[in-house]
């Protein structure tokens, strides 16, 4: 029996790799003699790096200027390919990550994308060819301004003096330099995984509805605001492209600027690291897979990685089991996506806290008490 094992991260307790180790060990238990291997997913959000890296695609640690200048190491992944493309994958969270910032209104006014642009740099000095963007766990509300600034944007106020980084300065921003932008990004190819629809300005957009879990008041979120619709009005000058468009709002912005100065395409998280990292192959051989992450909702049911994963295995006639911290579901509803069985560690812990302190040992105990029942 070949067993694909792909959780996505249990989030607060296990990366997705620490999760298919642990499910790994209970499965065989079940059936010593199974092939099961390891394949970490996720959606394009936190977690795309490391399924790049469970992959295959080399580590690399760059120092670069966190959310609110300070210095930290932020990793990101390459890929060199036989035809000669060459493919990097960039978090938005090891760069400007909100883990990086206490979430108050002055941080999230001054928060910035600038470390994330100086991992493009390093990737287009390493030779990338196509840069993969995954977004989540971002600090910042800047519209991706401080990512060009990284790249040799200058955006410029009144007095031609370069505006302060972070969301908060947007608002004064009345023309941009772009005689120092780097010229490789027009010969990249740009692909950034969204799987919001939030436009970049308005009641639904970047500042409205994430500003609040970055620190920001209504007075910053206000702030923000009226800074996005500033910033998106001096591109569509600079550049004649509306960047207010669904997904455009995603990790505080970002993808506008990208949407301006390159032919970046916005694109669904999990069809897009799935096709990264060969999830296609490894569906093809395999005989059960199991899957799981650290809540299974209603939010999952609407194509998050593990569910978009057995909807890819149903198409194929592949049995799926779920595995996951707590399952808020029916089972009718996971039956409709190819799901036989599942299992939640709440069931065999204490105490939600117990689930996630000991959440390795537990997703081995409930994988092995699934397979035997399955």
């Amino acid at each position: 029996m070949r067993i694909l094992i792909a959780p996505d991260k249990f989030k607060g307790s296990l990366t997705a790799a620490e999760a298919a180790a642990a499910i790994a060990e209970g499965a065989l238990r079940v059936y010593p003699e199974a092939v099961a291997t390891q394949f970490p997913i996720a959606d394009g959000g936190e977690g795309t790096l490391e399924a790049a890296v469970a992959a295959g695609y080399e580590e690399r640690l760059n120092a670069v200027v966190g959310p609110i200048l300070t210095p930290l190491g932020a990793a990101w992944a390459i890929h060199k390919a036989g035809d000669g493309k060459v493919t990097a994958v960039i978090e938005t969270a090891q760069a400007s990550g909100l883990a990086d910032m206490e979430p108050t209104p002055a941080n999230a006014l001054r928060a910035h994308s600038y470390g994330c642009g100086q991992l493009i740099a390093a990737a287009l000095d390493a030779g990338a060819t196509e840069i993969v963007l995954g977004l989540g766990g971002s600090a910042m509300t800047d519209g991706g301004s401080g990512a060009l600034r990284a790249l040799g944007l200058k955006p410029l106020d009144s007095a031609g003096n370069v505006v302060p980084l972070g969301g908060g300065s947007l608002a004064d921003v009345v023309a941009l330099d772009t005689a120092g932008l780097d010229p490789r990004l027009s010969a990249t190819t740009f692909r950034i995984a969204v799987d919001v629809r939030n436009p970049l300005y308005g009641p639904s957009g970047a500042a409205h509805v994430f500003g609040p879990q970055k620190g920001a008041d209504q007075d910053a979120v206000e702030m923000l605001d009226a800074g996005l619709r500033n910033w998106a009005s001096v591109l569509r000058e600079t550049t004649g492209r509306d960047v207010n468009v669904p997904g455009a709002g995603a990790a505080g912005g970002f993808p506008a600027s990208f949407l301006a100065f390159t032919d970046a395409t916005l694109e669904g998280g999990f069809a897009l690291v799935a096709g990264l990292t060969g999830l296609a192959a490894q569906l093809e051989q395999a005989d059960l897979v199991i899957t799981g992450e650290g809540s299974m909702d209603s939010q999952s049911l609407t194509g998050k990685a593990p569910i978009a994963l057995a909807d890819a295995a149903r198409e194929r006639g592949i049995p799926v089991i779920v595995v996951a911290g707590r399952i808020l579901v029916t089972l009718e509803d996971l039956a409709g996506h190819g799901v036989v069985a599942a299992a939640q560690l709440l069931d065999v812990a204490s105490s939600p806290a117990d689930a996630v302190a000991n959440a390795a040992k537990y997703l081995t105990w409930a994988t092995s008490q699934v397979l035997e029942g399955a």
